[in-house]
């Protein structure tokens, strides 16, 4: 089998991974630059095309397709980077000026797809429902999102947004989203909205991971109540999308993926709120860790 090759942009790194096929996890080589997007776009890509370049040369083969992870997303009409918080790729033909810099096709899709589709093929859901068709793929941490994964292949739609859950409504409390809409999903159970929610009720900054320690203490009401709102919203928001696309397996990535509380007290807030009279759903850990999107995208490249 040819190799696949994948590149994760992040805000702040990106690596670079050549996989030796889509069945195994066997890496030929794997490297990391800096993003350093302070500098802006054409050093963005000047600095993929360097990390393309020096892993060409140590392969010693030139690949025939890249996938590649990115934070936003490729518009499908426009061919234009959207919603992205490197600021500087938004509305730019990313895609299209990238592979005019390499002379090598891409296939793009976002970080939350990259990772649903890595666990999905490769990682906890392979491991532990290989016969799974429907995987859904959640990030919750900085902020939510998530990717569709239908019989192995990635849903993006028609707006290429498939799998943007963060950005569906969940309740008015959330307040304004960074998106221009009200009480987005990201807005009331990602990390930073719910430290916000314990700062209002006590004054103190603190992040979310101390939080739950405080909580786990129990001597904090506060914590308390911030980890019931967890439960209860994720509840909802988990429940309303398992109403649509009826999946096998949830797999929880990001910083909250790691509260273990979401795979008792949450998941039975789920049950509450699907239109079925048990939940069947299997909810895991995820297996790759930080290699899940880099991986993600060497599988966008195998098709």
């Amino acid at each position: 089998m040819t190799p696949i090759w994948g590149i994760d942009l992040g805000g702040t790194k990106i690596e670079g991974v050549v996989i030796e096929n889509a069945e195994t996890m066997n890496v030929l080589k794997r490297m990391r630059l800096p993003t350093e997007q302070e500098k802006g776009y054409s050093h963005i890509l000047k600095q993929i095309y360097r990390l393309i370049e020096t892993m060409m040369a140590e392969v010693g083969v030139k690949p025939a397709k890249i996938g590649i992870g990115t934070p936003g997303t490729l518009d499908p009409i426009l061919k234009t980077l959207k919603n992205s918080n490197t600021v500087c790729l938004n509305g730019m033909p990313f895609k299209k000026d990238l592979e005019d810099l390499l002379g090598i096709p891409l296939t793009m899709a976002n970080d939350a797809n990259c990772f649903a589709l890595a666990e999905a093929r490769l990682g906890a859901a392979r491991e532990e429902f290989p016969e799974a068709e429907v995987v859904w793929g959640i990030i919750m941490g900085t902020g939510v999102g998530s990717g569709i994964v239908v019989n192995g292949k990635l849903i993006t739609g028609r707006h290429g947004i498939g799998g943007e859950w963060g950005h569906t409504f969940l309740d008015e409390s959330g307040g304004k989203c960074y998106c221009g809409k009200t009480g987005c999903t990201e807005r009331v159970i990602s990390g930073p909205a719910l430290a916000a929610y314990y700062n209002e009720m006590t004054g103190r900054n603190l992040k979310l991971p101390q939080i739950v320690e405080l909580y786990e203490e129990g001597d904090d009401e506060a914590a308390q109540a911030t980890m019931e709102r967890l439960v209860y919203f994720f509840g909802k928001a988990v429940g309303n999308i398992i109403n649509v696309i009826d999946p096998e397996v949830i797999v929880l990535g990001g910083g909250l993926g790691n509260i273990d509380l979401l795979y008792t007290e949450g998941v039975h807030e789920v049950k509450k709120h699907i239109f079925n009279n048990r939940l069947e759903t299997v909810f895991l850990k995820p297996k790759l860790g930080d290699s899940a999107g880099v991986f993600g995208a060497a599988l966008l490249s195998a098709g």
